[in-house]
């Protein structure tokens, strides 16, 4: 079986933005977008993709000066980003379920990171300051 990551096209990540379900290639790719350090700022811009066209459509549809359609199109874009960063984890679950992987994978997956993290700050911070406390240590 092939590990290596492989991306989407441009155009499969725009129907992947709109929730469609990748290719079996895109599988390792798609727990790597909802895991990786900015996977909130990930699942930010995949909501902009899906707002521009909605918001682009009310702006010319709806009648009335353009403050006021610029008004209504900004009070939408605010509450559509707020209850997609509400969900972020919820949808951000459906799709690496979407992808094959089971329920929690991805919350799993970054808390698995997360600790890795933790313990290779706190093994630079014993590599930096650990010989002066042990010093300090045979002092006092």
């Amino acid at each position: 079986m092939d590990d290596r990551i492989r991306r989407p096209n441009p155009f499969r990540w725009v129907a992947y933005a709109f929730g469609a379900r990748l290719p079996d290639r895109n599988r390792r790719w798609v727990l790597h977008d909802v895991t990786t350090r900015t996977w909130v700022l990930r699942h930010f811009l995949r909501t902009t993709v899906q707002l521009i066209p909605l918001l682009a459509l009310l702006f010319l549809v709806v009648p009335g000066p353009a403050w006021v359609r610029l008004g209504a199109i900004a009070s939408g874009a605010v509450i559509g980003y707020f209850y997609s960063m509400v969900y972020v984890v919820e949808a951000c679950e459906t799709r690496v379920m979407k992808a094959g992987y089971p329920v929690g994978a991805a919350a799993s997956t970054r808390e698995a990171r997360r600790a890795e993290q933790h313990v290779d700050a706190r093994l630079r911070h014993d590599r930096e300051f650990g010989a002066d406390r042990d010093r300090d240590d045979r002092r006092g």
